[in-house]
């Protein structure tokens, strides 16, 4: 049935018209005849913009009519339950479950302001809480309604969102208890009804408390008129209470065997707070009720009864409940009456008896509610102090029945308190606004229902009068009656009485009139129960039933019986009142509707006490439909539950309100450019004077303009008239723009053709004039073509005759000149072979003379050196160590000779044995003897291989002279070959001076000339002895060449001055190079070459079997400090140490000889330049051979010291040499010194590419190497010879200040320093190219103490600032700090040192992240840190996989003892809890900027205009100072990516967080999108869209397109598209469909019903292609929800990057505050 219908005027009203012409919305016409006495029109409809909005206050036309098709709109079309009514939530109950209370919409209502979101439960709650947080004042929240209507899904819902939001401040979980009462609640306190399956019938006030933090501590539960009657009696298709189904449902259990029920099957709540033995004591009490109703009686007169004997009902009833058989059966069918003398037992009748058993069963019902509820608010009573709290009250709206009673009359009554004080509110809240504006403020007139409620509660009202006639003994209905007739008819307008009947009575509600039926009014008000019958129960041996009891006699029992049914609570904790003596009995006889009233004003104070929020609850249809609207009856509930009366009451002022930007930017098509003044306000008012003229239709506050109803319309109309007439001039315009491009298009088209029809014809008339002229020139050719072949004939005859006779003549004169060509060549060769000849016979005959002058003179050299080496003196000299050596050892072994006989000597003495303790007898004296003489032998034979062994030592001392002595021989004869070969040398030498460089190197010749000649024999020597590593077999081998070298080095010294002096000379001359001579030289070479090969090969076997002699001789004896070997090897050592050290200085001065001397290098044979470099290599290499392991042990006498005074005294010497040297010599040695770091470097690198050559063929090895040293050497000496002025004095400040050379290097520089001004060394510039120098032996590892770990930890993690090392140091410094400890650590093999450190590196970072984990920048630097330490662990682990990438040095860095895979896991799992913890922190930063930014924000101005708003004012998307835009987002973002960017994060790590940026940004803008009709429109989605791509403009700006960022963008574009795209046909249908692909089903019928238009020519959705859309998708499988999950993480991996950097390079600043750790 509907009440109002939508039509559209077809003829404009004329005042005096009757009759309006209509069309309806079904397209019938209809004639509307007006009321000739009222002539009142029928209400305007609202423009169709403003249909279905949010708030019903915000359409222009506020009336009845309006409201109803407007609800009918949003519950129908868009499937949208709840709308705004000023203050007040309209919740109409879908009778359908729906996807929009869950967790997501609850996060989605969380902190966001009450009119930005669509009408919802959870807005109302979250206002609620705000408030209360923000004011510091209690709140409310009433909930009413029919029954049905969805009351109590409401308030639990409320309930629900408070427990989610807010928790609780202990671990008790509060709110879970809260929300587990209300199954309890409902199974004792509701029942099926003919209208709801799961109806309440009790109302109840539940206090949810909060502490100071605004954290559920506890709750407390009110409850009101609990519907006893329904325990014994329930209408037709209605049911008892839901508890005693369940009871029934159980009786199968084991446990419920003593109850005696039937079985069934079916579930039981447990009761929380209460015990189990409670509990099993409440189903006992429950099923005694059962039995009790089945109790009969037996009539036995009119008067009497009695209950037949062992009756088992009442025998199960007794046993169950503890009492007596026989006095519980005799009190049911007596009662006891008291008068003033005496007291009589009377039987009552049978009706009387069935009477009092049911009043018994409502009482144990009621006492057993309350007792539960008790004791449900002491298990959620609070443990601490409340500091606030929220009530809900879940009350019963206004009823009316064909039959209403006592229950009905005190629901109404409750209704008209409630409604009373919600006018009031409301007329407060008006009152409020305009004050606040400064709008002269004007009685409004409301409907006031306090008469009604003076009627009913007032002296001589309803309930007085009720009360007295209860007092009256033979009170009755009828007269009670006639006592209100009396009282009020004709007296009191609200009160009247049925025409047909004299037992009821009617009052008018402010909902309706009721009519309410007297009968049963005086029995349920007195709620009668005999005291004898409750006096058996309390004498119960079951100790739970005495305590429901007990309350009765402390306070006013809440559920004081009514045969009526519904009782108050009788908890009052507002004001408890102190009960005085005797007050009892007196308290218990008070009737019920004296009690209810009493209640009813505490629940009053307690809600006057609060901010009251209202949700009034719709039932859309009697019969359970989903979706189905009753007009009729909606209409009945919205003018019961008083939302029409707000309707009114705004509509009696001025219920449009906007402010002025929002009416500005609404309204500014409607000004003129000269309208726009600066000041908003001043603007508005202008305009508005302009377009309404009566003042009366609107008020100017300080921040709004108030609006009368309908002006809202009138405005909306002219807006769109203006918009329209803008619109057809936009039309009339492209249309003409359109028809003049048609016009120019077909005009050009005309052109065309006219021009391809002359060109056809020019084309022609051409055709002909060349066809003519073609003609002509054929014939000219063809002419042409005769007389030209007659003249090539002839000419082709005679050039063939010429060519002829030229040919013969020049072959003549070819033959002649090859003859004598040939001539020539066979003279050359006979000559050149003559030539050859006899310089060949010339060369040999000179070369052997020389070699015999030479033999001659080198035996006679030997003879000398053999006679010199036999002298004594010499012998001496050389071996004055051993002698000493020996003469000690002799005298230790005098010493132990004398100890020993000194230990036989009693035995050999005079003295008697009893000294040594022995008697004298005759019976010992032999064995004492042969006692001795056995001792003496031992001692004989002791002395003997003493001897023995002193002989061996010195046969050993004499074999150790021999082999030194042959070596001597050996070295000698090598020297006086020596001597011939440098002979030979120096005549091939002096006919070239590019040859002069060996003379240079006088004392390498014998080493250049056994590599020359050896083919790399000692080459390999040499690396020999850099691959052997330092044991004592092979330390004697090298100190024999120690020896060699030494010997040879201290004679060579002596050569150098003068050879020195002749290079000099050579250089000066610069003769040019013989090269006859030097080709003779190379002839000779092989047979030299042969010979020194041999010599070399015969000098390595000596050697050979010398270290074999050493081997196979070597004892203790021999190697001992002591021993003759061990004195003349620490001999060798020392003199060779001293000559090295001269030599190393020397190699260096020649070095730098080698840039003088390009030009002679650059000419030399290649072999002579490698020769020169592996002698350097080889020199150096022996002197780093001595390890300090060497040194140790030799050095265990104390010789070494000795030594090491003589070492110190000869490099005094050198010193003093070394100053006395040229000029131009010192200053080339102080310039190249400082290079000797790079030089050693250059060395060990050159080692390893000789290494790698060995391997190659002879030829390929030889001319790859020295053909890359030639090339290296020449540019790197180059580049030197050109900076060497700058450098010299940079290098000098750079050594000094780094302290790395040796305290020799440093002490000369100290004298060198001297010289140089302070001024010129701080203004030479210091070249930062020889920083690395220092780190010469560095291996990238940090040392530290076991006891500074801690200091470790704190320094570098616990206390370190984020922005100071990400601007100042480089990226991840502090986990290559912790890994190079961690190498250290692992160098050492200290297990407890790794696994400490690790754990307190870990340990640290969660702490630090604990302490400051909301701080985007430390989270971002500790992920960055944890990523990099992470990825060092696997690029150093060793494992083949990681190591791909990694340097040679960076692979000689690896861990050696401990395999970290298990820390990696733990780091890697940390990694990914840091990584959360950045996305939870990033979050909560943009949060609050999404929806301001990318939905609130005009980015494009002018695009959407602002609607109409309601009382619930939305956020204003004009952007105020404090407004988010989307410049606020990127900004944002920018900060987020320079700051990992500046940490170092990985460049995928990165891509990663923008991911999870992006989808939260989409996710929490599309769930607002979809939560939010107003956002819905057309302009709404452009604007999204150009958000999105000033997003993708920031992805492409920062090269992270490919991150996938975009893509989780996708579904809030598709829902951007969808509110632009087409919805009318089916093609429109399936274009939506398939491009929605990212949007689930669910999300974009939401979007299509919530598609609102914000202008007049947008149109709306249509139901039918909403319909069409789910039919297409309803094959689609996804997923059901609503929302996106914006908490979703996606899941974070770290590729493996590694570092490039090499960890010898990093430089600890001294701002961390590391001194404590040192660099290894």
């Amino acid at each position: 049935e509907e009440v109002w219908k939508s039509a559209e005027l077809l003829k404009d009203y004329k005042p005096g018209d009757k009759v309006l012409q209509l069309r309806l919305e079904e397209g019938k016409d209809l004639e509307y005849s007006l009321d000739p006495k009222t002539k009142e029109l029928p209400p305007l409809r609202n423009p169709d913009i403003l249909v279905g909005e949010n708030d019903l206050t915000a359409l222009s036309y506020l009336h009845e009519p309006a409201v109803l098709h407007n609800l009918k709109v949003r519950f129908i079309d868009s499937k949208l339950i709840y709308t705004y009514c000023g203050i007040v939530l309209v919740a109409i109950n879908p009778y359908e479950q729906l996807p929009i209370y869950g967790e997501d919409i609850i996060n989605a209502y969380s902190g966001q302001n009450m009119g930005d979101m669509d009408p919802h439960i959870f807005a109302v709650a979250e206002e609620a809480y705000k408030q209360m947080a923000r004011d510091e004042r209690n709140q409310s929240i009433i909930v009413s309604g029919e029954s049905g209507a969805g009351k109590t899904v409401s308030a639990k819902y409320a309930m629900r969102y408070f427990a989610t939001v807010s928790g609780s401040a202990s671990e008790a979980n509060v709110e879970e208890k809260v929300l587990a009462s209300n199954p309890i609640m409902e199974s004792i306190g509701n029942a099926k009804t003919t209208r709801n399956d799961n109806s309440s019938r009790f109302g109840k006030y539940i206090e949810i408390g909060f502490d100071k933090r605004y954290r559920i501590i506890g709750a407390n539960m009110r409850t009101y008129l609990l519907e006893k009657s329904r325990v014994v009696f329930q209408a037709e298709e209605e049911r008892n209470y839901h508890i005693f189904y369940q009871l029934c449902a159980s009786a199968a259990l084991p446990e419920f065997k003593t109850l005696r029920l039937a079985l069934s099957i079916h579930f039981i709540h447990p009761f929380p707070g209460i015990s189990d033995s409670y509990q099993m004591g409440i189903f006992r009490i429950l099923a005694g009720i059962l039995h009790l109703g089945n109790v009969e009686f037996a009539s036995r007169d009119s008067d009497s009864c009695t209950i037949p004997p062992k009756h088992e009902p009442l025998t199960i009833f007794c046993d169950l409940m503890g009492v007596e058989y026989e006095e519980m059966a005799h009190w049911l069918c007596h009662r006891k009456l008291a008068t003033a003398t005496e007291t009589y037992i009377k039987p009552i009748s049978k009706l009387h008896a069935i009477n009092a058993r049911d009043a018994l069963a409502k009482h144990i019902y009621a006492n057993l509610f309350n007792w539960i509820v008790d004791h449900v608010n002491k298990a959620l009573h609070a443990t601490v102090k409340q500091h606030s709290f929220i009530g809900v009250l879940d009350i019963y709206g206004f009823e009316t029945f064909e039959i209403n009673s006592f229950e009905q009359f005190c629901i109404n009554y409750a209704n008209e308190k409630l409604q009373q004080q919600f006018n009031m509110h409301v007329f407060k809240l008006e009152q409020e606004e305009y004050m606040k504006e400064q709008i002269p403020w004007t009685l409004i007139d409301f409907y006031d229902n306090q008469p009604c409620i003076n009627l009913i509660e007032a002296k001589m009202g309803v309930l007085d009068l009720l009360d007295e006639e209860c007092k009256m003994p033979k009170g009755s209905d009828d007269s009670w009656a006639q006592k209100l007739y009396n009282t009020h008819l004709n007296k009191c307008a609200l009160f009247e009485k049925p025409r047909m009947s004299n037992k009821a009575f009617i009052i008018k509600h402010f909902a309706d009139k009721v009519e309410y039926q007297c009968e049963g009014f005086l029995e349920k008000n007195k709620d009668t129960v005999y005291e004898e019958q409750i006096k058996v129960l309390k004498s119960s041996k079951f100790k739970l039933l005495p305590e429901l009891f007990q309350d009765e006699e402390k306070v006013l029992s809440p559920t004081s019986a009514t045969p009526s049914g519904r009782v108050p609570l009788s908890r009052m904790p507002i004001k408890p009142a102190k009960a005085r003596p005797g007050q009892a009995s007196k308290e218990h006889k008070k009737t019920v509707g004296h009690q209810f009233r009493n209640s009813l004003h505490l629940l009053m104070e307690t809600l006057n006490a609060t901010t009251p929020h209202y949700v009034r609850c719709i039932k859309p249809n009697d019969f359970k439909f989903p979706f189905t609207f009753d007009e009729k009856r909606a209409v009945q509930q919205l003018r019961a539950c008083g939302v029409l009366e707000t309707i009114r009451i705004s509509a009696a002022g001025f219920p449009s309100r906007w402010t002025y930007q929002e009416f500005f930017s609404r309204y500014r098509v409607l000004m003129k450019q000269k309208d726009v003044l600066g000041d908003r306000k001043q603007t508005c008012k202008n305009v508005l004077e302009k377009l309404i003229q009566d003042k009366d239709k609107y008020q100017f506050g300080k921040t709004k303009i108030f609006f009368r109803a309908g002006q809202v319309a009138y405005l909306e109309k002219i807006r769109a008239d203006k918009l329209r007439a803008a619109c057809i001039r936009i039309q009339k315009t492209i249309r003409g723009w359109l028809m003049r491009k048609k016009y120019i298009r077909m005009r050009r088209a005309a052109i065309t053709i006219q021009r391809h029809v002359r060109g056809y014809q020019a084309r022609c008339y051409a055709k002909f004039l060349r066809r003519t002229r073609a003609a002509i020139t054929i014939q000219k050719f063809q002419r042409m073509y005769v007389v030209r072949k007659r003249y090539q004939c002839m000419r082709d005859a005679t050039i063939a005759l010429q060519a002829l006779l030229r040919g013969y003549m020049v072959r003549n004169k070819y033959q002649m000149m090859l003859r004598e060509h040939k001539s020539v060549v066979i003279q050359k060769h006979v000559r050149g072979w003559l030539a050859r000849r006899r310089y060949r016979r010339t060369l040999r005959a000179i070369v052997y003379l020389q070699c015999c002058y030479r033999r001659m003179m080198a035996k006679r050299e030997l003879k000398k050196l053999k006679i010199e080496a036999r002298s004594v003196e010499r012998y001496k000299k050389l071996h004055i160590g051993l002698e000493n050596k020996i003469m000690q050892l002799q005298r230790k072994i005098d010493e132990q000779v004398k100890a020993l006989c000194f230990s036989f000597s009693p035995f050999s003495s005079g003295k008697t044995c009893q000294s040594f303790g022995y008697p004298l007898s005759e019976e010992t004296l032999p064995k004492r003897n042969s006692h001795l003489e056995s001792l003496l032998s031992l001692a004989e034979s002791m002395e003997k291989k003493l001897v023995e062994e002193t002989k061996q030592l010195e046969l050993d001392l004499n074999d150790e002279r021999l082999r030194y002595q042959n070596l001597l021989n050996e070295f000698s004869r090598l020297e006086e070959r020596y001597d011939d070969l440098k002979d030979e040398m120096n005549l091939m030498v002096v006919k070239s001076s590019n040859i002069s460089v060996f003379l240079s190197f006088p004392s390498l010749f014998p080493i250049f000339t056994h590599l020359c000649c050896g083919r790399g024999t000692l080459l390999d020597f040499s690396l020999l002895f850099l691959k052997q590593e330092p044991s004592e077999k092979k330390a004697a081998l090298d100190m024999s060449l120690f020896l060699k070298l030494q010997k040879r080095v201290s004679e060579l010294e002596q050569e150098k001055q003068s050879l020195q002096d002749e290079l000099d000379r050579k250089e000066e001359q610069a003769l040019p190079l013989d090269l006859d001579t030097l080709a003779d030289c190379n002839l000779n070479s092989p047979d030299l070459r042969q010979e020194l090969e041999s010599e070399n090969k015969k000098l390595k076997n000596e050697l050979n079997e010398l270290q074999k002699a050493l081997t196979e001789t070597r004892a203790p004896e021999v190697t001992a400090p002591g021993a003759p070997a061990y004195r003349v090897l620490l001999d060798q050592l020392t003199s060779v140490s001293e000559e090295l050290e001269v030599r190393k200085e020397e190699v260096l001065i020649l070095r730098s000889q080698l840039v003088s001397q390009k030009e002679c290098v650059m000419s030399l044979p290649c072999h002579l330049i490698t020769i020169t470099y592996i002698s350097c290599i080889f020199l150096n290499t022996f002197l780093e051979r001595q390890s300090p392991q060497d040194y140790h042990m030799l050095n265990e006498d104390g010789e070494l010291w000795l030594a090491y005074e003589g070492l110190k005294q000869a490099n005094r010497l050198l010193e003093s040499q070394l100053q006395s040297q040229k000029k131009s010599h010192e200053n080339e040695l102080e310039s190249l010194r400082g290079e000797i770091q790079s030089l050693k470097e250059e060395n060990n690198r050159q080692q390893q590419l000789l290494a790698q050559n060995l391997q190659l063929p002879p030829e390929a090895r030889i001319e790859a190497s020295l053909q890359h040293e030639i090339t290296r050497l020449t540019n790197e000496n180059l580049d030197l010879m050109e900076q060497l002025e700058k450098q010299d004095k940079t290098v000098r400040k750079l050594k000094k200040q780094l302290k790395v050379f040796a305290k020799k290097i440093g002490e000369l520089e100290v004298g060198q320093m001297e010289n140089i001004s302070p001024g010129q060394i701080i203004d030479e510039p210091i070249r930062p190219v020889n920083i690395p120098r220092k780190e010469k032996d560095f291996q990238g590892m940090l040392e530290y103490k076991k006891e500074d770990e801690q200091k470790l930890v704190k320094n570098l993690i616990l206390e370190l600032k984020p922005r100071g090392v990400a601007v100042n140091l480089i990226p991840g410094l502090p986990a290559y700090i912790l890994f190079m400890c961690v190498r250290h650590a692992d160098y050492l093999n200290d297990d407890q040192k790794v696994r400490s450190l690790l754990t307190s590196t870990i340990n640290g970072i969660k702490k630090v992240l604990k302490k400051r984990g909301d701080d985007f920048e430390t989270v971002s630097f500790w992920l960055s840190n944890t990523c990099r330490f992470l990825h060092c662990l696997k690029q150093y682990s060793g494992e083949e996989g990681f190591m791909k990438h990694n340097t040679p040095r960076q692979n000689e860095h690896c861990l050696t003892n401990f395999d970290l895979a298990e820390y990696r896991q733990v780091l890697s799992d940390l990694a990914i809890q840091i990584y959360q913890q950045l996305v939870r922190v990033l979050e909560n930063i943009l949060q609050p900027m999404i929806v301001s930014g990318m939905l609130e924000h005009e980015t494009i101005q002018g695009v959407s205009g602002v609607k109409p708003t309601g009382l619930r004012k939305r956020t204003s998307s004009i952007a105020d100072e404090g407004t988010y835009t989307l410049d606020s987002i990127i900004r944002q973002l920018n900060s987020f990516h320079s700051v990992m960017c500046q940490h170092g994060m990985d460049p995928e790590l990165i891509k990663q967080v923008v991911k999870q940026m992006f989808y939260i940004i989409g996710a929490v803008t599309l769930n607002n999108l979809l939560l939010r009709k107003d956002m819905c429109s057309w302009s709404k989605g452009m604007q999204i869209r150009y958000n999105v791509s000033q997003l993708e403009e920031w992805l492409r700006d920062k090269n992270l397109m490919n991150s996938g960022a975009k893509e989780t963008l996708e579904p809030l574009i598709q829902a951007a598209q969808l509110l632009q795209v087409k919805k009318k046909t089916d093609e429109d249908a399936e274009a939506i469909c398939s491009m929605c692909n990212a949007l689930t089903t669910a999300q974009i019928v939401k979007v299509l019903n919530l598609y609102t238009p914000v202008n007049e020519f947008e149109e709306r959705v249509l139901v039918s292609f909403i319909r069409t859309i789910q039919v297409r998708l309803r094959d689609r499988k996804d997923s059901p929800q609503l929302l996106m999950d914006a908490k979703h993480i996606f899941p974070v991996t770290f590729p493996f990057n590694p570092s490039s950097l090499a960890l010898e390079t990093i430089q600890i600043p001294a701002s961390l505050g590391l001194g404590f750790i040192s660099r290894v």
